[in-house]
């Protein structure tokens, strides 16, 4: 059987362009790939042999129309439909170079919007939440010191849990001003400062383990009960673990948390502290201060304060009790 147009450019698109061109994430590719397959299977589902499916098969109507499949069928969010629209704009927007007789169908496709979705909360613990969540593992407990150093170290690094389990012995760099050498997207390095308590309990567990023998510098920081490096759902675990044990005892910290939730709380608490957000931004790895900007919006507490610095006189911490005016309870009961 004779290959398709949709079949080579989407080999070329994947081995090609993403992985030696663009250079990026597995994660992204992973992600890519993933939309392709829905729509292929979603293409199936409308009678459409995958081997048979050309680029001129897929129109800005079709492709729509797996958009609101996505939303309906499989009750996908809207941020999961505009991620998959980007992966389907990115992989058009690399199609076109080499079919400029198809470039107006391509554009209409890559003119497909996103969708507008209402503006989340940024969750985020306060600093009695956080210090509550690290009290929960079992210090006399080899897993328990693994499970503090690693929510310590996720909470004081902003890392994303990606980061997290990518790193190894020889990315902890120990002394008077340790620091922690994460490899964030894009593959780009940075390094982020850490407070003492935090690097305390990251050498001693180093220590522990023997990380700091030479053949052994290069070895996952982070393991499981094989030896071999967490994954995305063991961290997962972790932290809900710990936030269910904590939930019990305090509403500081919801029984539901995910990991990005301590590079939140990281990034408001650094915020509430007066660091500069450029300074924030280069802290998280972040590429455009727009993405950090959120920060500012969800922090209540720093919006308090400005304002009530702002309108010091409005702040009467002597104001009467209303419900002492007995001529007034007295007119509010008549109604």
């Amino acid at each position: 059987m004779k290959p398709t147009d949709f079949a080579k450019f989407l080999t070329d698109f994947f081995n090609n362009y993403l992985l030696r061109q663009r250079n990026v994430s597995p994660n992204t590719i992973k992600s890519y790939r993933d939309t392709f397959r829905l729509l292929l299977v979603y293409l199936q589902d409308k009678e459409m042999k995958p081997e048979k499916v050309s680029m001129s098969t897929l129109t800005p109507e079709l492709l729509q129309e797996f958009l609101d499949w996505l939303e309906v069928e499989r009750k996908c969010s809207i941020a999961t439909r505009n991620l998959r629209l980007n992966a389907i704009h990115s992989f058009f927007r690399y199609a076109q170079l080499d079919s400029p007789e198809a470039l107006f169908n391509y554009q209409r496709i890559m003119a497909i919007p996103m969708k507008k979705k209402p503006s989340a909360m940024v969750p985020h613990l306060s600093p009695e939440g956080v210090r509550m969540l690290l009290e929960q593992p079992n210090r006399k407990t080899t897993n328990g010191r693994r499970d503090l150093a690693l929510l310590s170290t996720m909470y004081d690094s902003g890392a994303r849990v990606q980061e997290i389990i990518d790193l190894t012995a020889r990315d902890f760099i120990p002394g008077s001003t340790p620091i922690l050498v994460l490899t964030g997207k894009g593959s780009k390095a940075r390094r982020v400062p850490l407070m003492e308590n935090t690097a305390y309990l990251l050498n001693q567990y180093i220590l522990e383990n023997r990380l700091n023998a030479p053949n052994k510098m290069d070895c996952p920081l982070f393991t499981n009960h094989q030896h071999r490096k967490l994954s995305r759902e063991g961290v997962a675990y972790i932290l809900k673990k710990y936030a269910a044990q904590a939930s019990r005892v305090s509403f500081l910290v919801p029984e539901r948390m995910h990991c990005h939730m301590l590079r939140h709380s990281k990034a408001v608490h650094l915020l509430q502290a007066g660091v500069n957000l450029i300074y924030i931004r280069d802290f998280l790895g972040h590429c455009d201060i727009k993405t950090t900007e959120v920060y500012a919006r969800a922090d209540t507490e720093t919006k308090r304060k400005v304002l009530e610095n702002a309108y010091p006189e409005l702040v009467d911490p002597n104001l009467p009790n209303w419900s002492d005016d007995t001529e007034l309870m007295r007119w509010l009961s008549s109604l």
